[in-house]
């Protein structure tokens, strides 16, 4: 079974919102062919918003979405 990425772990309520530091530095050490955006989870929309504005936009958007 494929793990959950930070975004479904994130929205599930598994973990803090700091662990996207622990996700991007994994993604950085490994040979993951995928974009950071997209191991992590996120569709467009939130990577920009992530890029262009800052990780508590980003967080907002997110817990815009929790259930």
């Amino acid at each position: 079974m494929e793990e959950k990425n930070f975004k479904e772990r994130y929205l599930a309520g598994e973990i803090e919102f700091e662990e996207i530091d622990r996700y991007i530095s994994r993604w950085n050490n490994s040979d993951d062919e995928r974009t950071l955006a997209k191991y992590l989870g996120l569709n467009e929309e939130e990577e920009d918003v992530w890029i262009d504005e800052s990780d508590e936009a980003l967080r907002e958007m997110l817990d815009c979405q929790k259930k």
